[in-house]
């Protein structure tokens, strides 16, 4: 056994730095390692009862729907990996590459479509509401495919592609623009010998808030950057308040999510993670279903025999 927790504010200043949660005396649990069940029988007893329920989602989701993750061996975009470019120095130091290299990942999302998962999530989550029952979905994805699929009740921890802060007044808005700006045209080919657009700083995204005209960046979490403390404040409240919490396609090794699902595990709320393979955190949840997301995660959250429907 060991002692276990966090509150979401104490991780603000500590998101992608590497760093461990702190304890704290507000709460103190202990969590017992034993091995989770894949009986979906069990868990469906468990999903017919609960009245909020959040879910937690991550790159495996996206993944089955042809979405590159750029991430461990193989993910580069020309000659980088996402590790270097999705931060605050390599756009100060080259802001066209690094908007050639989002709005390659902009146009690859425009063709993509919700798969299986993502549509049993969002029909679940409008069935349930009918019942007065909550659906809250807490995802580390920035490629809107939960939006796409009809998902209400979406906290997007990490930001999105399809939004845009700017530089200079900080105005957040949505931008679904194909290109967004018309010297990214044509641009952002992921081959190792494309040479850089090299693009002026004035021909690339502009704020078109009235006399700004600042410099747009993409409205992410880029590495280094802390994540948006009202959205943790968000997050930290459903989980607080849910019954039941599903894990769905990620790894659980990227701070501060990967210590969600244990936070609620740790108060004794069951926890289903549903995923390809098991992962550091499998042993801390109730129950494991091993497999592609969109085969295993419909059947789990189809109507239970139990509901009532108006």
């Amino acid at each position: 056994m060991c002692l276990f927790q966090f509150t979401a504010r104490r991780l603000v200043s500590q998101a992608h730095c590497g760093l461990k949660a702190s304890s704290s005396k507000k709460h103190k649990f202990c969590l017992e390692m034993a091995r989770p069940s894949s009986n979906m029988a069990d868990f469906r007893e468990v999903f017919a009862k609960a009245k909020h329920i959040a879910i937690i989602t991550g790159a495996g989701v996206s993944a089955e729907s042809g979405v590159p993750t750029f991430r461990g061996a193989g993910g580069f975009w020309r000659k980088w990996q996402a590790q270097e470019l999705a931060t605050p120095g390599a756009f100060a130091r080259n802001p066209s590459r690094v908007w050639e290299f989002y709005h390659y990942r902009r146009e690859v999302m425009l063709s993509k479509h919700p798969n299986p998962a993502h549509i049993a999530i969002a029909e679940c989550e409008k069935r349930l509401s009918k019942q007065g029952r909550s659906v809250v979905v807490i995802t580390q994805n920035i490629d809107e495919l939960h939006r796409k699929a009809g998902t209400k009740h979406l906290l997007e921890i990490h930001g999105s592609l399809f939004k845009t802060r700017c530089t200079s007044c900080g105005n957040v808005a949505a931008n679904y623009k194909s290109p967004i700006c018309p010297a990214l045209a044509g641009k952002g080919a992921p081959d190792p010998e494309t040479e850089d657009a090299a693009i002026p700083v004035e021909d690339l995204p502009q704020c078109e808030e009235d006399g700004c005209n600042g410099l747009l960046r993409p409205h992410v979490v880029w590495f280094g950057e802390a994540l948006d403390p009202d959205v943790l404040t968000a997050v930290e409240k459903e989980l607080d308040i849910c019954d039941l919490c599903l894990v769905v396609g990620t790894s659980s090794v990227v701070y501060p999510a990967a210590m969600f699902a244990p936070q609620v595990s740790a108060r004794g709320v069951p926890v289903a993670e549903f995923n390809m393979e098991a992962t550091p955190a499998t042993n801390r949840f109730r129950f494991h279903f091993p497999g592609p997301c969109g085969t295993t995660l419909p059947p789990a959250l189809a109507r239970h025999e139990t509901e009532i429907i108006s």
